[in-house]
């Protein structure tokens, strides 16, 4: 038994792969018999009993690239309000992936209006990367263009839960975009 799970193990997760096991996201440093140890994205060591990851669900960032020569592909989702054209949401998240570092140009990043809700519209952005160990700063940055450009569209990103008394024209966009 213990030679099958040193097999399985040994399979799914190779040293220095980006990987996800429960609420742990992390490389692989080492793996031996009885644990895996992993440094987490805040550097902390991180040891987990062999035994608990064979009863896991495995997420491998990195197998995609390695195994199958594929780019991973990155996804964020914004909720914006019916009044905003779908064509210029669309616009301005594929120009917020474009300028973020370490995100690709092809594949081309792409938008999917994934529902249809009371008081908005979830959009869903995908994006490919070949840089999975970054994903944490990837993310950032990508949220980051994502205000930026939506700021300099003029588009107000709010919660549909937000509730104020305003006079129709101020919005919660920052003065220096107007």
């Amino acid at each position: 038994i213990l030679v099958l799970l040193k097999l399985a193990i040994r399979r799914s997760l190779p040293l220095r792969d980006r990987i996800e096991i429960g609420e742990v996201i992390g490389d692989v440093m080492e793996k031996t018999i009885l644990s895996t140890r992993i440094c987490s994205v805040d550097n902390e060591i991180i040891t987990i009993p062999n035994s608990s990851i064979i009863n896991s669900n495995i997420k491998n960032y990195s197998a995609a690239l390695r195994d199958l020569n594929q780019a991973l592909i990155l996804h964020t989702t914004i909720t914006l309000g019916y009044d905003i054209p779908w064509r210029k949401v669309q616009k301005v998240l594929i120009e917020a992936a474009r300028s973020t570092e370490d995100i690709l140009d092809n594949p081309v990043p792409f938008v999917w209006p994934i529902s249809l809700d009371d008081f908005y519209v979830s959009y869903q952005l995908k994006a490919y990367t070949n840089n999975p160990s970054k994903l944490g700063e990837i993310y950032a940055h990508l949220h980051q263009n994502i205000l930026d450009k939506c700021n300099e569209a003029g588009i107000e990103i709010m919660s549909s839960h937000y509730s104020s008394i305003r006079d129709g024209n101020q919005n919660t966009i920052p003065a220096e975009y107007l």
